[in-house]
């Protein structure tokens, strides 16, 4: 029954023994929905040499190429296959299973820890959330193949990206050193919590391959661009779908892209993070060649080139996750869509949220589970342990909801990876463990902290939550895959929950 998560009997064995199980079972659903291999055979078909994309869920909203993508493969002359993404192999993985003797070559840029299953494929494990010379020997290798295939229009190359490739797909400019790029993505996204959307603006502009670079070098070749999240936005309801992603697109790196080098000097200044970046980005931006400007609209549209999301809505991990909550006896609720505050504080605010559903004084009547998702912060300033957003929500709310014997929190990152990882225990260690997706915690964690002599308010505050929920047997292991976000998932149960 367990596929992702690997700890099931040290999570479940303690504390409110029946909503821990409950709430692991409705992690498991969520995680579960997020394999997108399956999802990809859905889309993609070969009969008799022609291969075929086809299914309106898995296209953009409005997309002016509406309709199935068909390609003969007798007349072919080759086909390649790039994936860029955390636990991206799963999609590409497929697409080397249909593709068979028909698939020329390619290559894939993964996140250290995913199991390496690809066969005909080459394949790089890099960092994440930082990057390091890992992915930019991936990177450097993708683009070997591309410059060595010489591709003509009669070629068709299949790319697959997903979540993780802000940092795995890391080929720096040759002004820009490695090391300065991944010191400018810790000082942003881990000492100042700078959001993806605005890091996205800086480090794309000092890449060879961002910013829909690496389409521009495969072009002439025809195109399929595979998303590992769904290719449809419905922000903007007058323009939703194609143009909405096309227009606004800051990280979805085969695409066209919407940053600029101008608007990541701006966003240095407002910041005022000027005196802590490496001056050899400041370097290049102040003085950027407009030669290494990323793919604009316009110029997307002159690719042959298609686009499908094959984690469309109906199949993620909220309503696979909400559906098996609802089978357990739970109404499912919608508490927020788009979390992008301190986890802690979400970590708080759910907690608090909890507990007035079980005073009766809510909304929301027991027996529920309380959904949310986004991507919530972790701001570490200069205390970074090893830790991750999830693991953080749920350890903080932990705090409001001690004592309460109806209440368990859970929330997973949905790749299998809640934050950068790194030796964090030692028994962990020995299992072959050393990241966490998120955590499970109960009215009781906080009393079992104190009698396992387990700092929970340290914790908290260096950002050292493994360690702690590890301790606590609360920490959740998974298995590593492609990531659509995050899950939170609080249920209030109708009746209390037994301990033994």
């Amino acid at each position: 029954m367990y596929k992702r998560i690997l700890n099931y009997e040290e999570l479940t064995n303690h504390g409110n023994l029946e909503g821990r199980r409950i709430a692991a079972e409705i992690m498991e659903a969520g995680l579960s929905a997020t394999d997108p291999y399956n999802n990809t055979t859905k889309l993609v078909t070969l009969k008799d040499g022609i291969l075929t994309f086809e299914g309106k869920i898995f296209e953009p909203q409005n997309d002016p190429h509406s309709g199935p993508a068909v390609f003969d493969l007798n007349t072919i002359d080759r086909v390649f296959v790039f994936g860029l993404g955390k636990g991206i192999q799963r999609i590409t993985k497929a697409l080397e299973d249909i593709l068979g003797d028909y698939l020329t070559g390619g290559h894939v840029l993964g996140k250290h820890g995913d199991e390496v299953i690809m066969e005909k494929v080459g394949v790089t494990l890099g960092g994440h959330p930082t990057p390091d010379i890992y992915c930019v020997e991936g990177c450097r290798r993708i683009v070997e193949v591309i410059e060595n295939a010489h591709f003509t229009k009669n070629d068709l190359v299949i790319t697959a990206i997903g979540n993780g490739i802000g940092s795995l797909c890391t080929y720096p400019v040759e002004q820009v050193p490695i090391d300065d790029v991944t010191e400018m993505v810790r000082l942003m996204q881990i000492e100042y919590g700078m959001p993806t959307s605005l890091i996205c603006h800086l480090r794309n502009n000092v890449d060879r391959l961002k910013g829909g670079r690496i389409s521009r070098m495969i072009h002439p070749a025809k195109m399929v661009h595979l998303l590992g999240v769904s290719a449809s936005s419905t922000d903007d309801p007058n323009r939703a779908g194609y143009y909405t992603l096309l227009e606004t697109n800051v990280w979805l790196h085969t695409l066209a892209d919407n940053t600029s080098a101008q608007q990541a000097l701006e966003i240095i200044e407002t910041w005022d993070v000027k005196h802590k970046t490496p001056q050899s980005v400041l370097d290049y931006l102040r003085n950027f060649d407009s030669a290494n400007e990323t793919v604009r609209l316009p110029e997307y549209e002159s690719f042959d080139a298609r686009i499908f999301g094959v984690m469309p809505p109906e199949l993620a991990a909220v309503p696979s996750a909400m559906e098996r909550a609802k089978e357990l006896g739970y109404t499912p609720y919608i508490l927020a869509k788009r979390l992008s505050c301190e986890a802690s504080q979400a970590g708080l605010f759910i907690g608090h949220v909890a507990r007035t559903v079980d005073d009766g004084v809510s909304v929301f009547k027991p027996p529920c589970a309380l959904f949310s998702s986004g991507e919530v912060l972790v701001t570490c300033g200069e205390n970074p342990g090893v830790g991750g957003r999830n693991q953080e929500l749920t350890l903080s709310g932990a705090t409001v909801i001690r004592g309460n014997r109806r209440i368990v929190m859970s929330a997973v990152d949905t790749d299998g990876t809640d934050g950068p990882g790194g030796e964090f225990h030692p028994d962990a260690t020995a299992k072959g463990i050393t990241v966490l997706t998120g955590g499970i915690v109960d009215g009781y964690t906080t009393q079992e902290a104190v009698t396992r002599e387990v700092d929970v308010p340290e914790a908290l505050r260096t950002h050292s939550t493994s360690k702690a929920l590890w301790e606590l047997d609360s920490g959740i292991a998974a298995i590593q895959n492609i990531s659509i976000g995050d899950l939170q998932c609080t249920i209030i149960m109708d009746h209390d929950g037994a301990t033994e």
